[in-house]
């Protein structure tokens, strides 16, 4: 019977018509979950999938065409929890390469969506996702959030934070092995964002779930910047000022010709912008054509006080910090956005996620009206999200003894132009693990990427293929000294490639052609 298994097992390895044959419900009867019951499981094959993917989930842009899987969805609960979450998975019909990968979530969804394991199945992993228990709704998590009013559903919210991720890494290792007959060689996390929290969740929490864990532009630290978020349209209601859009981009762009040669070339990254010391104010009555209008405006110093206040980060009434803010050549767009009429009248557009934590979370009523937060008011939303959630969705210990002990390696980096989550509060995490442990290195890189936006955008240089050089220092123990990382292309159809450089070591321009990586070197 072993031998037969075996047999079948290279047979499906081989040939997608074999492997279609284990596409069936009874190949996965016997799935279990402790602590967790099954609910129902069903089995389906896809075939000659295509879909055409912009960057995601720390993938290039992706065509994939002809891909045929065996699509499992486990439906299961947690007895006692009147929870039901669901996890798909897809198995590649033929050229699976004996490894699982699961994919991450964005925002408030715990997971991606069936679109985001098309680039994995394409290269023949394994690869699975979980919504979470709730709908997959990047922004809102007014569904589910609260169990009745004024009660958090603290189930829902424990399967976002940390328990159906070890669930999604249990069963979906589990419905791999019960399909080709045997476990995965090595078992991987990719995720960015919320996906990129949840890799640390894993490394923290469930540290022997995973031989390798990607954790890009990560949103640990949840209780104090989902919070942090919000200041920039505190600032704006506070002083009732809501300047155009246009005004914010006149003053990045400002902010970025300023800071832009701090690495030694002006080529309208700002690669250093720890560096950037630019006041917005010393640009005040600068002139700029809005695009909103058409017509030449000025800058104003209430928009240099908005834009000052969204880079410095959340402080209390005396001044004490909060959070970090974001950096100068990010898009202000994110979390400083406005609306305006045809008439002129502006009014602020907060970021959704924010503006759904503080009232279904923290203040746990969904009609209360954030434009009547007072600053001391926000300031006890601040102390109260961390006192109330952090132990339960925070993400930040800085301790990775037991993932160091099992043998893990995670690889994280960050967009330095991120428009929504500030890239120091992952500085300061990972400055925290190096001082918890002297040889983190060995196990843990952290490698920024000037330029880029949330997850991917912006003018800088996107790590598409860093994946890859996590599967390499997992399996043929490679180190990454540095990540090959490239730009998109410019108006010329220019693309510039460059060397990603791991924390604390820091981009330099050497000389010579500014597209190609050989004219920069990493230095401290």
């Amino acid at each position: 019977m072993q031998f037969f298994s075996i047999v079948l097992t290279l047979l499906a390895l081989a040939h997608p018509l074999v492997a279609a044959l284990q596409c069936a419900q009874n190949t996965f009867n016997n799935l279990t979950l402790n602590g967790g019951a099954i609910l129902a499981i069903s089995v389906a094959p896809i075939t000659n999938i295509s879909a055409n993917l912009p960057p995601t989930n720390n993938f290039y842009a992706t065509n994939v065409t002809g891909l045929d899987v065996c699509e499992v969805t486990i439906q299961y609960t947690h007895p006692g929890q009147n929870d039901t979450i669901n996890v798909v998975v897809w198995l590649p019909l033929g050229g699976w390469n004996g490894r699982f990968m699961a994919i991450g979530g964005g925002g408030l969804a715990t997971g991606g969506g069936k679109a985001t394991l098309n680039p994995p199945a394409a290269l023949g992993y394994a690869t699975a996702f979980t919504d979470g228990g709730h709908v997959l709704d990047t922004r809102s998590a007014a569904t589910w959030a609260l169990v009745s009013p004024g009660n958090v559903n603290w189930a829902l919210l424990q399967d976002f934070a940390s328990v159906a991720l070890d669930d999604l890494a249990t069963l979906g290792k589990a419905a791999t092995e019960a399909f080709y007959g045997s476990s995965p060689r090595y078992s991987y996390w990719n995720g960015c964002s919320t996906g990129g929290r949840q890799g640390h969740m894993l490394a923290q929490r469930y540290p022997t779930q995973f031989d390798g864990i990607l954790a890009g532009a990560p949103a640990f630290n949840w209780a104090s910047f989902i919070v942090s978020e919000y200041w920039p349209q505190l600032v704006m209601n506070l002083l009732d000022v809501y300047p155009r859009q246009c005004e914010f981009d006149a003053i990045t762009k400002a902010a970025t010709a300023a800071c832009d040669a701090l690495d030694g070339v002006t080529d309208g990254i700002v690669a250093v912008p720890g560096l950037c010391n630019f006041d917005p104010h010393t640009v005040v009555g600068q002139t700029f054509n809005c695009s909103e209008t058409g017509m030449r405006m000025q800058i104003s110093s209430e928009a240099a006080t908005v834009a000052l206040a969204a880079w410095k980060g959340p402080s209390t009434v005396d001044g004490k910090f909060e959070w970090f803010g974001l950096n100068p050549d990010a898009p202000l767009s994110g979390l400083v956005n406005t609306t305006c009429s045809k008439g002129g009248n502006c009014s602020g557009v907060p970021f959704a996620i924010p503006v759904d934590w503080i009232k279904l979370f923290v203040l746990k009523d969904p009609t209360f009206n954030l434009l009547n937060l007072s600053h001391r008011e926000y300031d006890t939303v601040f102390r109260q999200s961390n006192n109330q959630f952090g132990s339960i969705i925070g993400t930040n210990d800085p301790d990775l003894t037991d993932f160091r002990d099992a043998g893990g390696k995670m690889l994280t980096w960050h967009g330095l132009a991120d428009q929504l989550i500030p890239p120091n509060g992952t500085y300061n995490y990972y400055q925290r693990v190096l001082n918890n442990d002297p040889n983190t290195v060995d196990y843990y890189r952290f490698y920024p990427a000037p330029g880029v936006g949330h997850c991917s955008g912006g003018s800088g240089w996107f790590p598409g293929n860093i994946f890859q050089s996590l599967v390499d220092w997992v399996e043929k123990d490679i180190a990454p000294d540095t990540v090959d990382a490239k730009s998109p292309p410019n108006s010329k159809g220019v693309v510039r490639h460059v060397s990603l450089c791991p924390y604390p070591q820091q981009l330099k321009y050497t000389g010579g052609d500014i597209n190609q990586a050989s004219s920069f070197i990493c230095q401290h």
